[in-house]
């Protein structure tokens, strides 16, 4: 942000200057010419600014495609005026020529700048660095959820997950853009997935793969991800519910974080009795809800009036959803009335 407000004032400061300096001495529009500069300058960096946010999205690859594009479409219009200036007799009106050589270099270099970053896809300069397995047991493709999540390097770290794991270049295109984003909670976010990347990076039971590849008619990130998948006959690594279903529908296999942390943790069975700190209040009159260490959400019956308190618990069932695992439990002194009645009765 300093350095965008810097340029703005530098570009500001210099249009008006160049347009004082530039206008003749005797004007009497001096100040005039001065603001009008000064606009002119204004607008000339906020383009600037423009233009660097959207080739922040593009990947190195496009950006050096366009550029060769564009310098090669210069260099044919620079030998086509060159040609022009020789066999066209029209020397007695050289602005004409001008006009043309300036027609000719703004359509080549522009053609050469679209064709050169569009075109650049159809090469390929992967290199022993990003040479990517494919079939059944090749690599898996990481989402921009799972990386922001973090479990994943964890486990990698444990050892449970070895080999080749794949950071498209357009994940990497949208985790900078949220870690730019000017909502704090965003940037946080995205600054917390590129943390974790580099993290994963330093492993060495793991290999990133940053993969070029990009299917410009696709729109959104998962579309591309579910493509690129496909493509590679690789596994897609995701904690998303609905990138989860769309990839399963198209024969993607999915591997769940989600569902992975759910099966690790423990089994708990009708009867057992453990200590909970009841957090809040519960949706229904009366229930208060606590969590395990593992975020595994207890609702305990007639546990309202009990907020911040640690309490004595015993499951009565367990309900497993999609989102998680759910426990419901009474107090253990209300179980252990409910035992005696029964027992006397």
């Amino acid at each position: 942000m300093i350095i965008r407000v810097l340029l703005i004032l530098a570009c500001s400061i210099s249009g008006s200057a160049i347009a004082y300096y530039t206008a003749s001495a005797d004007s009497s529009y001096l100040i005039f010419e001065s603001i009008i500069g000064f606009i002119i300058g204004l607008l000339v960096a906020l383009l600037v600014i423009k233009i660097e946010k959207d080739i922040r999205k593009l990947s190195l690859k496009i950006i050096a495609g366009g550029i060769i594009g564009m310098i090669i479409g210069l260099l044919i219009a620079l030998i086509l005026g060159f040609g022009l200036n020789m066999v066209v007799k029209i020397r007695e009106n050289q602005q004409i020529i001008l006009w043309i050589y300036l027609l000719i270099t703004g359509i080549l270099g522009y053609v050469g700048l679209v064709l050169g970053s569009k075109k650049v896809e159809e090469f390929n300069f992967r290199g022993p660095a990003t040479k990517v397995k494919t079939g059944s047991d090749g690599s898996r493709i990481l989402d921009t959820s799972v990386i922001i999540d973090g479990r994943i390097a964890d486990i990698c770290e444990s050892g449970f997950m070895e080999g080749d794991l794949i950071v498209p270049r357009f994940v990497l295109n949208e985790l900078q853009f949220i870690a730019d984003s000017s909502d704090s909670m965003k940037r946080s976010r995205g600054r917390r997935g590129l943390d974790i990347l580099n993290r994963m990076q330093k492993s060495s039971t793991i290999n990133i793969d940053i993969v070029e590849q990009d299917f410009p008619k696709i729109k959104g990130v998962d579309g591309k991800l579910v493509a690129l998948a496909k493509k590679l006959n690789a596994k897609l690594l995701t904690n998303d519910y609905n990138l989860n279903k769309v990839a399963e529908l198209q024969g993607v296999r999915v591997l769940n974080v989600n569902e992975l942390a759910n099966a690790m943790k423990p089994v708990v069975l009708p009867g057992e009795q453990m200590t909970v700190k009841i957090i809040r209040e519960g949706k229904e009159h009366g229930q208060g809800v606590g969590y395990l260490d593992d975020g595994t959400m207890i609702i305990v019956d007639n546990a309202q009036k009990l907020l911040n308190m640690n309490v004595d618990v015993v499951v009565t069932s367990v309900l497993q959803t999609t989102a998680g695992r759910m426990i419901f439990s009474e107090l253990k002194e209300a179980s252990e009335k409910k035992n005696y009645q029964n027992s006397k009765g």
